[in-house]
């Protein structure tokens, strides 16, 4: 981490921003794409070559529409919703390492071998806004969490029925979603022994091990709380258009809209980095990249092979969004207070008695791979009563409609 520097700073934030709103541009793009793939049709071809240049087309648009505000609305917070999304989402990305990073020194035997490596560190360039920050996944899940303000205050200011709906539907769902988000995670920070993103990429580098081999329970955990809290489909039930027209949005309009909708692509980018960081390694390739001697070749070598995996993951979450139907909102619930959150402290209780006896890492492995197993045949044997409760159907007596008791 070089000296503090106000000219650096602004430059890496005008990067970051400028990244990261070009790549919520052309995430859209992409989930046309994606879905006219699957649904066998062209998709956007009409704006620039092979519809590149659509994006730019759909945020003029937003810009050029009219500024309606609805009579019965509260507009101070109906004006306030959209910032608070936006500036929560974009905070977030502060700690979030997006190319090279070099890990704080930690504690050593003498203090001239803790100032070499200080001065050492302090030679360093790290590409993330805030380096060091010892409970980094602590802050972006608390950022992540003040998001449900912006959604609450939308829905409750719009003085509408669907919107005040899809409100409280969002509130719920990202509380119950925090908790087996948070437990997923526990596991990584046992193994390692820090909350600090960089470290937890230095671990995976120098032991040439991506953590997803030891928490693939965790992981899939993580994966599925993520795209919940997102709100991102088969999860959209606070904007479901069937039921709730356009949910918390629905009195929206123009680039106030626009500002609603990017929030979830913000939200999928900084948990495409936290997942790449936690369990793919960082901006570490098993090792390869230690093989290129130039820094600057090897900085951008990292910062590509973190963006890469990023990306990877919105890839996937891409697909997921157009081959999985909506679940009903009774059901999303149960499935994380009754499956996500006892299998998230099972796999916490399987990391505690490995590191307490010792064991090897890779028993961790086999342990997830037989909850996971475990969960699927008590499905089975259950028939999915637990997030599909079965309704009791009985019969009346003669001239009274039959009822669901």
């Amino acid at each position: 981490m070089l000296p503090f520097d106000p000219i650096t700073l602004v430059i890496m934030i005008v990067c970051l921003m400028g990244g990261v709103l070009t790549l919520v541009a052309y995430l859209t793009l992409a989930e046309r794409k994606v879905s006219a793939w699957i649904q066998d049709r062209i998709g956007p071809n009409r704006v620039g070559p092979k519809g590149l240049l659509q994006p730019l087309a759909d945020g003029g648009k937003f810009f050029l529409k009219e500024e309606v505000i609805p009579d019965h609305v509260d507009k101070i917070f109906y004006l306030l919703a959209p910032a608070v999304g936006v500036m929560t989402a974009m905070l977030a990305m502060a700690v979030v390492p997006f190319g090279a990073t070099f890990s704080a020194p930690g504690p050593e035997a003498t203090v001239a071998a803790l100032d070499a490596k200080q001065s050492e560190y302090h030679n360093h360039l790290s590409f993330v806004l805030a380096p060091g920050l010892d409970v980094g996944v602590l802050y972006v899940f608390a950022l992540g969490s003040l998001a449900v303000y912006g959604v609450i205050l939308a829905g409750w200011s719009a003085n509408n029925k669907y919107s005040l709906l899809g409100a409280l539907r969002s509130s719920a769902q990202i509380i119950s979603y925090e908790i087996p988000l948070g437990l997923s995670v526990l596991g990584v920070f046992l193994l390692v022994g820090s909350l600090n993103l960089e470290q937890i990429t230095a671990w995976q580098a120098n032991s040439h091990v991506w953590l997803v081999l030891f928490q693939p329970l965790g992981f899939f955990l993580f994966l599925v709380s993520a795209y919940a809290e997102g709100s991102r489909l088969p999860f959209d039930l606070p904007e479901a258009e069937q039921e709730l027209v356009g949910g918390y949005h629905t009195e929206y309009s123009s680039m106030k809209l626009g500002l609603m909708l990017m929030i979830e692509y913000i939200h999928l980018i900084t948990a495409g980095f936290i997942v790449s960081i936690l369990f793919w390694g960082g901006s570490s390739f098993f090792g390869l990249e230690q093989l290129i001697t130039d820094p600057i070749v090897g900085a951008v070598v990292k910062a590509a092979i973190l963006i890469g995996k990023m990306l990877l993951y919105c890839g996937l979450a891409l697909l997921v969004r157009w081959t999985i139907p909506r679940f009903r909102f009774d059901q999303l619930m149960n499935m994380a207070w009754k499956v996500m959150i006892p299998l998230a402290l099972l796999n916490l209780l399987c990391v505690i008695v490995v590191k307490q006896y010792d064991w090897p890492l890779v028993t961790l492995t086999v342990l997830s791979v037989m909850l996971f197993i475990g969960a699927g045949l008590g499905s089975v044997r259950w028939n999915a009563s637990i997030t599909n409760p079965k309704r009791v159907v009985r019969k009346l007596p003669p001239g009274m409609p039959a009822g669901v008791v």
